[in-house]
């Protein structure tokens, strides 16, 4: 079989450990170097230096969990680095080693059989890391507003079955008066703005609560906790606009789409890059969103079948 690449070499990542297999080919004569190495920074820049001395152009490695990630910061900018999906990798069954792995690696890479796993841009790859740090503090203070709602509830404050939103201004103030030690329904109803002061009556009636030192001390502990949030998905989101500067044209695009606003806009480059010259083609790409629908099947009980699945509207379609 034709040997493509000359000076390769494969790397078998773990947590505490890197084993490098370099594989050197002059005419008919293969020269094999085995290593080990650490996976502090220190140790990858050894192993950068050794690859780099001997002329090495193309390196594998295998996506181990987050553990390939330094080494790949750290080589990305000197070889072409390809990330194989582990699936593309197997062996002969029993004769798995780390020596081995890392020798079957290279060897693979030398032939040219195996396919890079497609990695963004590192300013896509920010980007992308701040997009889903944003969504994960959303997700939090929306688990953190349902406890509190639960926590109203325990204490007999129906306020969530007249207020839509009771971390808007007006359920913010009654919350605060609440913390105060005020549990006077008229004190605390009249506090409302806004259109839910049509509702007074009403008010008076779910804010008839009984309101311990314990649910006071709880509700104490969720507003802090949302107040630091609200801070922390601001200062996110400021670091967001900064990073999106350098695509505002594909933003802009991006927004001339029906229901695509600014945050939706920003999340879709995040994910997606703006090089669509990665993906084959549009199924590619709908793989990489994660908006492929399922292929589950199921059989209903007048004999016909339904595929369901996630797809892009989330229903199912009957076959």
């Amino acid at each position: 079989m034709e040997v493509i690449y000359k000076r390769c070499c494969g790397l078998d990542v773990h947590k505490k450990v890197i084993v490098a297999c370099l594989l050197i080919r002059d005419g008919e004569e293969v020269k094999k170097k085995i290593r080990s190495f650490g996976t502090m920074t220190s140790d990858l820049m050894v192993l950068h230096d050794w690859l780099w001395a001997n002329g090495v152009t193309h390196v594998a490695m295998e996506s181990t969990g987050v553990y390939w990630r330094p080494a790949f910061n750290l080589l990305e900018g000197s070889f072409e680095v390809l990330l194989i999906n582990a699936a593309h990798l197997k062996a002969v069954p029993g004769k798995k080693t780390d020596t081995k792995d890392c020798e079957w690696i290279a060897d693979l890479l030398a032939h040219e059989l195996l396919k890079g796993s497609f990695i963004p841009p590192e300013p896509v790859r920010d980007l992308r890391d701040l997009t889903r740090y944003r969504k994960s503090l959303t997700d939090e203070r929306t688990r953190e507003i349902n406890r509190l709602q639960k926590l109203l509830e325990s204490a007999n404050l129906k306020l969530s079955s007249v207020a839509t939103d009771v971390m808007g201004v007006s359920g913010r103030g009654m919350l605060e008066a609440i913390l105060s030690g005020s549990t006077d329904p008229e004190v605390l109803a009249d506090l409302t703005r806004g259109k839910l002061r049509k509702k007074l009556p009403l008010l008076r009636e779910v804010l008839r609560g009984r309101f311990r030192p314990h649910p006071r001390f709880m509700l104490e502990q969720i507003l802090s906790h949302l107040d630091f949030l609200d801070e922390a998905i601001e200062r996110v989101t400021r670091e967001v606009e900064t990073r999106i500067v350098h695509f505002q044209k594909e933003i802009e695009l991006l927004r001339t789409i029906p229901g695509v606003d600014q945050k939706i806009a920003e999340v879709m480059v995040s994910e997606i890059g703006v090089e669509m010259s990665w993906f084959p083609d549009h199924r590619h790409l709908a793989s990489w969103a994660g908006f492929c629908p399922g292929n589950k099947m199921r059989v209903l009980g007048n004999g016909r079948a339904e595929r369901f699945g996630r797809g892009v509207d989330g229903g199912s379609e009957l076959l």
